[in-house]
């Protein structure tokens, strides 16, 4: 098993650096050429988008209290308000029909519970509710897999007859990592000497896998209820998603390899391996020791096989060096059990909009091609949904984003290159549909569609050149190397009245 990991790696690496020089995709395509029922949507999340935070009994998520609390990333803003989408839906709806969007992706609030457009639900999108964070810890106690299941369970009954693609969990690696270990997301914990910032509570060492543990066990729960219960009346999907870097070894060094195969198993691995085997990777049981919760034999029957897809948010690539003496650290984290350092590729693919400007996310899409044919080769292909993709940048800059055109142009290119050779994706959503507050820097930067006047009142919808982009190639527009010619006085649109 680990010379045939090894030897697909080696082919990614060689296939990585040629196409790090010159990216390649289809010559010229359209939405038609990808297999029928394949999905093209754009995605959003409950407190990011949603506003009216004290209305209609909703209560504290653990996001309101971290957006609430920090000022350091999110720059003093937060979700309270955010878009207003929980009053303005029905002018969202019209603008995604207008678009010719075939699905949405959003998430249910928890902490608030209570179609034209194809619904794709994530039912926990880092909003855990205060109280349940308050009570018990939250998702370091057995306790929450039982809270999760009856959650899921009143969604399932709630919106089951309309929602096919139920996702139980975002970025379930980033929301243990960055909440548990490095302490900078919901719900900041972490310990000395670990941690980006001083937390006042947890255990890096120890509560990133029991976190992540406890998830897999609620997904895993989740799922066989609904396999019970509602899936042969509603017909409906389960599945996970994680966040996905590709990882490329910074030499062709064999340790640097191996390190890149390792940073794969932590990464993916971690969440993926107990769904398709029943277990986590061996080499986190090596290097996490006791430290990494076991599946009883009951535990891996149930969680083995608990998911009909899997989805991925891609944005970037990244570089893997190997780092062993990461190991003698005692006591460690996650981050040292992986035992290498990473670093974010900082330049384009291609030339055409460099150099690149610090909010923008370096142009690698033949990273998303490398982390699809991963799934392929060492997951068993499974049915697969691109949930997350799309280009950073300032947020009151221009309505005219040519960067983020290109990006998703020639991702969604390569992604058709990847359906060709054999890939089992059944769907892409850029994010974001609308310019909503951001985990990483609130509203500083946007990846939206629609520009939102936040010092509007009425928090008036923009559409931007990319809008007219995604809503041309929704619609059966051809897609040329050089893009779609685009109709409209666009520069009158990012004129200082709307760009303040």
């Amino acid at each position: 098993m680990m010379m045939k990991k090894l030897g697909f790696l080696l082919q990614l690496l060689v296939a990585s650096l040629v196409k790090a020089e010159i990216v390649s995709g289809a010559d010229e395509f359209t939405r038609y050429d990808f297999p029928p029922g394949f999905v093209f949507g754009a995605a959003t999340s409950a407190y990011q988008v949603e506003g009216a935070a004290n209305e209609d009994g909703r209560t504290p998520s653990i996001m309101d209290t971290w957006a609430h609390s920090d000022s350091v990333i999110t720059g003093g803003a937060n979700g309270d308000i955010a878009c207003d989408q929980y009053h303005k839906y029905k002018e969202d709806v019209q603008l995604m029909a207008e678009m010719g969007l075939d699905a949405y992706r959003f998430s249910i609030s928890w902490s608030r519970l209570i179609p034209r457009i194809e619904p794709h639900v994530t039912i926990h999108h880092f909003d855990l509710p205060q109280a349940l964070e308050d009570e018990y810890g939250g998702w370091i106690s057995r306790k929450i897999v039982k809270d999760f299941m009856e959650y899921a369970d009143i969604c399932f009954r709630m919106f089951g007859d309309r929602v096919k693609y139920w996702t139980t969990f975002n970025e379930a690696n980033i929301f243990t990592m960055a909440g548990y270990d490095l302490g900078f997301l919901p719900p900041n914990r972490c310990s000395s000497p670990f941690g980006y910032f001083n937390c006042t509570r947890g255990d890096s060492s120890l509560e990133p896998y029991l976190a992540a543990h406890n998830i897999i066990l609620s997904h895993a729960s989740a799922a066989r209820l609904y396999q019970k219960k509602y899936q042969s009346i509603q017909k409906g999907y389960m599945g996970l998603n994680l966040l996905s870097f590709y990882f490329v070894p910074c030499t062709n060094r064999t340790e640097d390899v191996i390190a890149t195969q390792r940073a794969n198993d932590f990464f993916l691995g971690w969440f993926v391996e107990p769904l398709v085997r029943g277990d986590y990777p061996e080499v986190m049981k090596k290097n996490a020791g006791s430290r990494l919760p076991s599946f009883t034999a009951l535990e891996s029957q149930r969680v083995k096989g608990s998911y009909d897809f899997f989805a991925v948010n891609f944005y970037s690539a990244s570089y893997v060096k190997d780092n062993p003496e990461s190991l003698n650290i005692e006591p460690r984290d996650y981050k040292a059990d992986m035992a290498m350092d990473w670093k974010s590729m900082q330049e384009n693919a291609s030339s055409k909009y460099t150099p690149l400007p610090s909010s923008e996310i370096p142009l690698t899409p033949w990273g998303l091609q490398g982390v699809l044919e991963l799934f392929k080769q060492n997951y068993g292909n499974p049915p697969i949904f691109i949930h997350e993709n799309g280009q950073r940048m300032q947020r009151n800059a221009s309505l005219e984003d040519w960067p983020r055109i290109q990006y998703l142009q020639e991702h969604i290119s390569v992604l058709l290159d990847t359906v060709r050779n054999g890939s089992n994706a059944k769907g892409y959503f850029t994010w974001s549909f609308l310019d909503v507050f951001e985990l990483l820097d609130g509203f500083r930067t946007g990846y939206g569609l629609y520009y939102v006047d936040l010092d509007d009142p009425e928090l008036r919808r923009y559409p931007k050149l990319s809008a007219e982009w995604y809503s041309r190639f929704l619609k059966g527009g051809s897609i040329a190397p050089d893009g779609i010619e685009l109709e409209g006085n666009w520069s009158s649109l990012s004129s200082a009245k709307v760009m303040k």
